[in-house]
């Protein structure tokens, strides 16, 4: 292979990766919260670009709202238990009306909706649906954390002097484990985030604070929609 083939190819997946909207989604989430960290909620270019670019993501999540409306109704997986049944389904309520009041909100900002106070009203109570949602993701991936963590060390009792990462069933569980610890980091991340947005703590979780902290939970989200790579023969 040419290395005008390998640059083609690289190519290729970098268009496949910035046709997923939920892709382009997080990369404009990651400059808005760049962008709020360099500003700090002072005016200026950057807090111009934070602002826009905020107005601008409410566009690519336009009914996307249906997504957790169907996972809400659908059938949990076989053998989870009843509370992380209870927290999923909580997640999703939370995430769904999020998204639904936050098209009221864009609606709102663009002069569609003219009652600015409802649609500030409405802003405030999606963002506590934002981190009422992330807490329950936080407790989620934690718990299946711990239950993948007591399978693994079974699984590693029953091996025994065998070479664990030749095992198809281990390997699994092991990218299931790096991939709930990643989840966890982001919707840990998004708490502080939702926290900074609602100003329940300005003095510790400002702007820049903010900022950081979601600029961070965007690349991390960013990296989880990355294709996986093809399995070796």
């Amino acid at each position: 292979m040419t290395s005008l083939d390998t640059v083609r190819g690289d190519l290729a997946l970098v268009i496949l990766y910035l046709n997923k909207a939920e892709a382009r989604d997080k990369i404009c989430r990651a400059i808005q919260y760049g962008s709020k960290f360099l500003s700090n909620g002072e005016p200026g270019p950057a807090q111009n670009v934070d602002k826009s670019t905020s107005l601008a993501r409410k566009v690519f999540r336009l009914f996307k709202f249906v997504n957790d409306l169907h996972a809400l109704i659908s059938p949990p997986a076989k053998g989870t238990p009843l509370p992380l049944i209870l927290l999923g389904k909580s997640k999703n309520a939370m995430l769904s009306t999020f998204l639904f009041l936050d098209q009221i909100v864009w609606a709102g900002r663009t002069g569609i909706y003219k009652n600015k106070e409802r649609a500030e009203f409405l802003s405030r109570i999606a963002f506590y649906c934002f981190l009422g949602s992330n807490t329950c993701t936080t407790i989620i991936e934690f718990a299946e954390l711990q239950r993948l963590s007591k399978s693994m060390k079974k699984l590693e009792k029953e091996l025994k002097h065998q070479e664990l990462y030749k095992n198809e069933q281990y390997r699994m569980k092991l990218q299931n484990s790096n991939e709930r610890r990643l989840a966890l980091i982001k919707s840990s991340l998004d708490i502080v985030v939702a926290v900074g947005l609602l100003q329940l703590a300005p003095k510790k979780v400002n702007p820049r604070v903010t900022g950081a902290f979601g600029f961070a939970s965007s690349l991390i989200a960013c990296y989880q929609l990355l294709p996986s790579p093809p399995k070796s023969k």
